[in-house]
Order: C-alpha cells, then structure tokens, then sequence
C-alpha cells in the first residue's frame, strides 16, 4: 500500500446511485488520515474499503449541505465507540457551527475520543502536520465553502554521483543530510532542490480564485465535475463546475493527475466526463472517481 494515496468512498452529488455513495474520501499521508466530506453512509463506505476510525486524524468539511457532511454524526460516533487515542481535529466553516453542534450531538453516545473543533473563518494556514502544511482558500457557492490544500515543505534529494564525487558514502550520507555539512561538503554540493508534494480538494465551486490558488502546481487535484459541459449554465446557477471547466483549471495550473468526483445523477457514463476533460486539453494523468477506488499520489517530479 502506498504511503499515500486517495482513498474514495463515495462520488455522488446530492443524491446516491445504485453505484455511487454520497462523498466520502481519504487521504492517507504518511501514516497519518484525513478524511474529506463524510456524506450520508460513509461509516459504512468505509467498512467496505477497509478504513478504520483509528485510521482518521483529521476531518474537513468544506461546506454544510447533507451531501458532504451528513456522514459526520455516524463517523464521530465511530470514532468514540472504538476509542481512537489520538486527538482529532475538525476543521469546517465557522459559519455552519451549529450544523456541526448538531452533527456531532445528534444522538446520545458514551464520548471517549477528543475531537477539537477547529473552524475556519479565512483564507490561510489552518494546521501543521508532521509533513505538510494544511490550508484553506474560499470557494464560490450558495452557502459558505472553503477547499482545502496539503503542502509538503520542500526538501533536497542526495545525487549519488554527487556522492561519489566528494567521497561520501555509508553512514556519512545521513550525516550531512543531517547536519547541511560535512567537513568542507555542503549539503547543497551534493543534493538538489527536492519540490514538497502538492494536494488539493475543491468541491462544490463556480469558477472563482480560490479554485485556481488551490490547485496551483498540484501533484493531485480532487475536484468536483458535477455537470458536463452543455449544462454549463445550469452549473454556474447552482454553484458547480463541469467537466471542461474542471480539466481547464487543473491545464492552466500544471496539475499531474487529475481526479474528476462528485457527479450528478442525471449522467449514466463516466466516460464521458473524461472525454470533455481531454477536450478541454488536459494532457497529464486522469481518473473519473468510482466508489472504493484507491488513487495513489504520483512520485515526486
């Protein structure tokens, strides 16, 4: 299993298929979850494809309408029933608190787990991991909605050649990569630039700037599609985006791989929303979401 990858549990916007969930989607980074939109029926999603409650570390709502966020109440109760021991932050709109009270409390249930609400109110840095750095950029819809970015810092990559140049080798590579020098060796003598990893998801959205800043220069962009391009004015009217207006953004930005979600029920072939995306002159790696996929993040350029 990949260190990370993208784990999705449901794809279905407002209303489920018989072959699509509602959202639901993780992201494992480096043993840690973060788990995005928990629509109706993600607890159970998640049974199926073999994601625990200690598996989450994090949960982001990005707005508060019950296809991304209905799921919440049964997946804070699981949490609790199987006693996760770590802490687990919330972040969502400040906005929709009270939807979040009501979420979180909306049966009774013995509490043994530590949830810290952590709302988000602005554009900016809302958490640190261990390895990267989670923002959020508002986004264009009829209620409140922020999409959410993961940032890798950049590092460096040891060059063997390099290496072997300045006669480092076993034990003395950790060295220096440690310390930036050894000796008279630099660390940048024998290293080059390594760009951190780049992630974002960005659900229900017209076009707007906070789209773009958050899929700038991204290895992975999750994006909803809800609409193909000939309801393109029925999309912006409700606050979607279509396939070509999705793949364009993802071009323009110089994203990877492309992860198309978030479809309508009135579309019964998928292919069909890669086909428009390739036409909009997407050229990297695409994938047009189904339930239970596991996405793996690309290699580092």
């Amino acid at each position: 299993m990949s260190a990370r990858e993208f784990v999705v549990l449901g794809t279905a916007s407002q209303v489920p298929t018989r072959h699509r969930n509602h959202n639901g989607y993780l992201l494992r980074w480096d043993g840690e979850g973060i788990l995005f939109d928990p629509g109706e029926g993600t607890q159970r999603q998640m049974l199926r494809a073999g994601v625990a409650a200690h598996d989450i570390n994090r949960i982001c709502i990005t707005h508060f309408h019950g296809d991304h966020s209905l799921g919440l109440a049964g997946v804070i109760q699981r949490i609790n029933l199987d006693q996760v021991p770590h802490p687990v932050a919330a972040h969502y709109p400040a906005s929709g608190q009270k939807f979040f009270d009501r979420l979180r409390y909306a049966t009774a249930y013995r509490e043994t787990a530590v949830i810290t609400e952590e709302p988000v109110a602005e554009d900016g840095t809302v958490a640190r991991g261990a390895s990267y750095v989670l923002e959020t950029r508002r986004l264009s819809h009829p209620v409140e909605s922020f999409g959410y970015r993961i940032t890798e810092p950049d590092g460096r990559r040891m060059v063997p050649e390099l290496l072997a140049r300045h006669g480092i080798k076993g034990p003395d590579v950790g060295r220096i990569r440690r310390g930036g020098r050894l000796g008279e060796v630099t660390l940048e003598q024998v290293s080059e630039p390594r760009p951190g990893q780049r992630f974002a998801f960005v659900m229900d959205t017209r076009l707007c700037t906070g789209v773009d800043e958050l899929a700038e220069g991204c290895d992975m962009l999750v994006i909803e599609s809800t609409f193909l391009d000939e309801d393109e004015r029925l999309a912006t009217d409700h606050g979607h985006l279509t396939a070509g207006q999705a793949a364009r953004v993802a071009r323009d930005a110089g994203v990877r791989h492309l992860v198309l979600t978030h479809f309508s029920q009135r579309y019964t072939d998928p292919a069909e929303f890669e086909r428009q995306a390739r036409a909009a002159g997407f050229e990297g790696e695409l994938t047009v979401a189904a339930d239970l996929m596991r996405v793996p993040l690309p290699k580092r350029a």
